[in-house]
């Protein structure tokens, strides 16, 4: 079985790396975009089987990317993509959800969240 090829999308560079770092140690192949346009064009040319994506970003931030990526047609509309915040999810959770999020996880990040989310998307 292939590693699962999961996008990191997060306009700070320390927060990119920490992910990246996380998502290897078990055992995911990385990428990583630092806006959502970016994130949006690597998506239309590659395949990936998860995103983990920040929601506050410049250019074009992670609700609005997911409710892009949500229109793309065909299956890459399909992508998991994870919520990335600061925020109390249950603030935000049905704004998420509207704009096609799976689900969300809030900083700081644990281990244990991650390789359930790729144990849950990536199969």
């Amino acid at each position: 079985m292939s590693k699962p090829r999961v996008l990191i999308v997060d306009d700070i560079l320390v927060n990119r790396m920490l992910l990246s770092d996380i998502a290897s140690s078990i055992g995911c192949e990385c990428s990583t975009a630092k806006n959502g346009k970016e994130a949006y064009d690597m998506i239309i040319e590659s395949d990936f089987d998860m995103v983990l994506m920040d929601i506050e970003m410049p250019v074009m931030n992670g609700l609005e990317t997911t409710s892009a990526i949500r229109k793309i047609e065909g299956r890459k509309s399909q992508i998991p993509v994870i919520a990335l915040t600061a925020h109390d999810p249950a603030d935000f959770f049905s704004e998420f959800s509207a704009c096609g999020f799976n689900e969300l996880i809030t900083k700081p990040y644990l281990i244990t969240k991650i390789q359930k989310l790729v144990n849950d998307f990536c199969k």
